[in-house]
């Protein structure tokens, strides 16, 4: 089983999926929860949603194994993102609604834990961190979109329903200024809602990566199920409302690559 894809594209763009993933190894998996083995806090169909950004000459990389393998999106030290709230971790034990993931007594060791880092974590992030510096390389410059999807509510989580979209960009230090207020104008220019640096700030690809400083410029974006899925299982993809997203999303990135020749003059 492969442990990441990766499509070059003909862009400054990359965008990054690393919780699309549903593959369970099955040393993992037999030790899992009924409740882990249906997957819930995977990002549904989000490579499905960004699809037509290949066509724009986009770079996706997309992850494969289940993000309850490790999570690509946190930190190598497994250090908290969000202090004072639930921690969601590296090698997380229980579901976002706090089931646990393993049946008692199955759960990893650390020595399994270092070993999910280095056959799976890693070689996400390298790839990731190649394709940034081919792209800066390239272009001079480099734009990182970190794609996710969520549950409208997440009780355990947060209190209430979450924006339609919501971006994050370490509060303006993962990219340039200009550029998030050119996503936000973008992604409130319908009749979705939008909020820049909200719940989400952006996780640890946003904050590690975005390096506006040296012309790598990276923002998160959280998109809410019930605009483009089912959100109870079987989590059925809706061609229906994931086009009207669509229309919505490909404004955003045609924004960012605007405000990239703008600044870069390319």
């Amino acid at each position: 089983m492969q442990r990441r894809r990766l499509i070059q594209g003909k862009t400054p763009l990359l965008i990054s999926i690393p919780h699309m993933g549903t593959f369970l190894p099955p040393d993992v998996k037999r030790r899992m929860t009924p409740a882990a083995l249906a997957l819930p806090d995977t990002d549904w169909h989000v490579d499905k949603l960004y699809w037509f950004a290949e066509s724009m000459g986009v770079s996706l990389l997309m992850a494969t194994h289940s993000r309850y393998v490790v999570d690509l999106n946190r930190p190598m030290d497994d250090g908290h993102l969000y202090p004072g709230q639930v921690k969601t971790g590296l090698c997380p034990l229980e579901t976002f609604d706090g089931e646990p993931l393993y049946v008692e007594g199955e759960e990893p060791e650390e020595i399994e834990k270092v070993n999910r880092v280095a056959s799976y974590w890693q070689p996400y992030h390298e790839s990731l961190e190649e394709e940034l510096k081919r792209l800066k390389e390239t272009y001079g410059y480099a734009i990182l979109y970190d794609a996710h999807s969520i549950r409208t509510q997440v009780p355990r989580l947060f209190d209430g329903k979450l924006w339609d979209l919501n971006l994050g960009t370490a509060h303006d230090t993962s990219c340039d200024p200009a550029m998030a207020q050119a996503a936000l104008a973008a992604a409130s220019s319908g009749a979705y809602s939008a909020v820049l640096n909200g719940r989400f700030v952006g996780g640890h690809i946003t904050r590690n990566y975005g390096q506006p400083a040296h012309d790598i410029h990276a923002i998160q974006i959280e998109l809410t199920w019930g605009n483009y899925m089912d959100e109870d299982a079987p989590y059925s993809y809706r061609p229906d409302k994931a086009e009207k997203l669509q229309v919505q999303l490909k404004q955003v990135i045609e924004a960012l690559l605007a405000w990239g020749r703008g600044r870069y003059g390319r």
